[in-house]
């Protein structure tokens, strides 16, 4: 039987409002040891902002981390999965658009978790190396 997403999904996605500075979003990051916040708007999710996306579109573009918003850097309108959809689904999706992680919403917009790649891996690989890395501990 298919596994479905929110089978294998990191719940509580960490989100930040679209007009928070880089340089808040970065220690939200930090602070939850995670490479990526889902950027909302009312509650609405309008984008995903990555630790890359500080680095190639921010950092190397002499933006002002304290003055620039995540709005103005982050991948807009990305690609999501329902929580009932099959992870064969959440696999194609991912490979189709080159992605590394897919916000997880309701039917109703609501957001519920992201599926990551290394979620993916533990799930269909649990040997793998990628599946070893996603599975241990910070730090370790």
């Amino acid at each position: 039987m298919t596994r479905r997403v929110h089978e294998v999904m990191t719940e509580n996605p960490v989100t930040v409002d679209k007009l928070t500075s880089l340089a808040e979003a970065a220690r939200v990051m930090r602070d939850a040891d995670i490479g990526d916040v889902l950027v909302v708007d009312e509650g609405r999710l309008r984008g995903i902002l990555t630790d890359r996306d500080l680095v190639v579109r921010a950092m190397a573009e002499n933006r002002d981390p304290a003055e620039t918003t995540v709005q103005a850097i982050c991948s807009s309108d990305p690609v999501t999965v329902r929580p009932s959809d099959d992870v064969i689904h959440a696999v194609t999706l991912m490979r189709r658009n080159a992605l590394r992680r897919l916000p997880v919403e309701t039917e109703d917009g609501e957001l519920v978790g992201v599926v990551t790649l290394g979620d993916l891996a533990v799930e269909q690989d649990p040997g793998s190396a990628l599946a070893a890395i996603a599975a241990a501990e910070p730090g370790t």
